[in-house]
């Protein structure tokens, strides 16, 4: 069996086309321009490259966009008051504080300062508690990209054994509870695996749906997936190839060549899920826009 390859950059591209519609759509009703601000803190270049395809993609579908830049040594008073500005600047309806921060910037007090209504990643606690209660105006990214790739390739996850694997605050988490929810694109048996996992083979060898967020190349190998699974890589990993350019290659969190003759379907690296977070981030980003006109529906 090869896999067929599910292309996250061309369904991204279906998603932005959906969302520039919406961005006109509110521009003529309403006199709304959505806005995105990217508040970027040291010198991180994976983190700058992330923001700089962010502010492209903004672009494109017609979104105001900005990058804040703030340099390595940022203090938490500094950037809690670029935060707090942001939050009461008509002109920008989604915040986005591109993670990870410098070591001395206390992560959860940024998280807690932006506005729920313009908390376009879902790391707020107030819509990290609407996700887990089913009814969330903000999903994270790269989960809720994910179950669009699912959904829109046939692979509705409703009855599926799911395994997640890696338990973090912006993939892990909330995948389990997005695919766990009554409702379209929901009602799976979500299984969460981490670093404490024992037997972990055995229990992605269950999968139907298989998604590795670990952080580690090629760290899911063939003989940990069921003959027939749908596996959905979020790992992006930099490993050395002299014969490059650049002197690196970008490599997932799944032995890609063996692991796609064994499953039914499977996202590459570069090019699945990547563009499909990005994409997401404007669904919601026009999410916001909308709030800041019509206030949260009372049944969300």
């Amino acid at each position: 069996m090869t896999a067929k390859i599910l292309d996250g950059k061309a369904l991204a591209e279906e998603i932005r086309k959906e969302v520039a519609v919406g961005v006109a759509e509110i521009k003529q009703r309403h006199g709304v321009t959505p806005g995105l601000a990217a508040v970027l803190a040291g010198d991180d270049p994976a983190s700058a490259i992330y923001v700089r395809n962010k502010r492209r993609a903004c672009d494109e579908v017609g979104m105001v966009s900005d990058t804040f830049l703030l340099p390595a040594d940022t203090t938490n008073e500094q950037l809690l008051t670029c935060v707090q500005d942001l939050n009461a600047d008509s002109r920008f309806h989604g915040i986005l504080v591109q993670l990870p921060l410098p070591p001395q910037i206390d992560e959860r007090l940024i998280i807690e300062a932006i506005s729920p209504d313009k908390d376009i990643d879902g790391l707020h606690p107030f819509n990290v508690g609407k996700l887990v209660q089913g009814r969330p105006d903000f999903v994270p990214g790269t989960p809720a990209g994910i179950q669009q790739i699912l959904m829109r390739n046939g692979h509705d996850p409703a009855g599926a054994n799911v395994v997640v694997c890696g338990r973090s605050e912006i993939v892990g988490k909330p995948m389990a509870l997005l695919l766990m929810q009554r409702g379209e694109g929901g009602n799976a048996t979500v299984t969460v695996c981490h670093t404490r996992t024992k037997n972990l083979a055995e229990i992605t060898r269950q999968a139907d749906i298989l998604v590795a967020a670990i952080g580690r190349p090629k760290a899911i190998t063939a003989d940990m997936v069921k003959e027939g699974a749908v596996v959905i890589d979020v790992g992006i990993n930099r490993v050395d190839d002299p014969s490059r350019k650049s002197g690196y290659r970008l490599v997932g969190d799944v032995d890609f060549e063996a692991v796609s003759q064994k499953a039914s379907a499977i996202t590459p690296v570069p090019g699945g899920v990547g563009p499909m977070t990005i994409a997401m981030l404007l669904v919601n980003t026009l999410t916001a826009a909308r709030i800041s006109i019509h206030g949260r529906q009372p049944h969300s």
